[in-house]
């Protein structure tokens, strides 16, 4: 099976500029993803779509592709995931033949584990190419969340619903954002990272979950990072 691994890195960031090449435990932020994929058995290729020359260049010397800048059209704040991995994908299968699945590896969420990486790559092979989307437990339940209308507090659901005990809630899951595989051939029809049929890669981890977009997140990631187990970090992230 051969997997193409793509880490998307715009330049431009309004919350946190410059976030990609941020420090982070002593290394850029993104190099934390291209570190953990390689020598993962099965992925073909790590590919970095970026608009920025500089995070291109420090790209290539941590190990990864990054061969073009990534069209204006494709550098917008309104510019979809699904388009930038088509571009990336088509010009991948065209330089290096095609793949089986592409595995979508947001730099932002730099503490997510090789152990995790490969426990999604199973569960791709395993359920014949379906797609696998990485997903937490909800920090807050869906029926606790609350709206406010006119300067009032309103429930989402219902004000039953508020009452219910945490133990006697059904489980619910948010999306995490750190970990997507799909098959060329679903992404392409469905436009979709998530189509219907997509598996759960359940990652209920801190680390993992870690998505740093504000300067807030930055804060909390290198708290989180003081507190890793030496072993943590070298069995499951590169130095």
């Amino acid at each position: 099976m051969r997997l193409l691994a793509l880490i998307p890195a715009r330049g431009g960031s309004k919350r946190l500029p410059g976030k990609n090449l941020l420090p982070l435990g002593g290394k850029p932020l993104i190099k934390w993803s291209i570190d953990v994929l390689l020598n993962i058995s099965n992925i073909t290729g790590i590919l970095v779509s970026t608009d920025d020359a500089i995070t291109a260049k420090k790209a290539i010397e941590m190990g990864a592709l990054a061969p073009w800048l990534r069209p204006a059209s494709l550098a917008t704040d309104t510019a979809s995931s699904v388009d930038v991995a088509l571009h990336a994908l088509d010009w991948y299968e065209e330089e290096y033949g095609s793949v089986d699945g592409l595995m979508l590896i947001q730099p932002t969420s730099p503490l997510r584990s090789r152990v995790t990486i490969e426990r999604g790559i199973k569960l791709f092979q395993d359920g014949g190419g379906r797609a696998v989307v990485g997903v937490a437990s909800a920090v807050t339940h869906p029926m606790w969340a609350l709206k406010l209308k006119a300067n009032h507090i309103h429930p989402w659901f219902s004000r039953q619903a508020l009452s219910i005990r945490s133990q006697d809630l059904p489980e619910a899951y948010a999306i995490t954002g750190s970990f997507y595989l799909i098959s060329p051939v679903d992404l392409r029809e469905q436009q979709s990272f998530f189509p219907e049929n997509a598996q759960p890669l359940v990652q209920n981890s801190l680390y993992d979950s870690v998505d740093i977009d504000t300067h807030d997140d930055y804060l909390l990631a290198q708290a989180l990072l003081t507190l890793m187990s030496p072993n943590f970090l070298s069995e499951n992230l590169r130095d």
